[in-house]
């Protein structure tokens, strides 16, 4: 049987790559979480994380923050269109409850520009 973990490909791993998401990449925000994405053109989606000692000192809070995260990310990552995603976590996350931080990046993988449905158009059709 398969381990149900995040494989290697669908990870930001490389300095480069998070330097990559500083410029030219869109936003969007929540109360505990900032998304840059960027198409990557590889065929599939990828997750950087980015939870510094700013969010909480104690390391158990952050990582636990992150097992939220990829576990989140496990779930979308084939609906999600091919690109690189960095999370970034603000300092309300390290306070509020998993299921709380999960429905607010949940609503922000909804939010990804690839992935409103076409009936979302913000134009009155005549």
């Amino acid at each position: 049987m398969r381990a149900a973990g995040l494989p290697r490909e669908a990870r930001l791993r490389r300095a480069a790559d998070f330097a990559a998401m500083r410029q030219g990449s869109g936003r969007l925000g929540g109360r505990c979480f900032a998304v840059r994405y960027r198409p990557n053109g590889l065929g599939e989606a990828r997750l950087g994380l980015a939870i510094s000692k700013r969010v909480s000192k104690r390391a158990v809070e952050r990582n636990r923050i992150k097992r939220l995260l990829r576990e989140s990310f496990r779930r979308v990552r084939h609906q999600l269109p091919p690109m690189d995603l960095l999370v970034m976590a603000r300092e309300q996350a390290a306070g509020l409850p998993g299921p709380d931080l999960l429905a607010e990046i949940d609503a922000l993988w909804r939010k990804l520009p690839a992935l409103k449905p076409p009936g979302d158009a913000a134009t009155m059709a005549c």
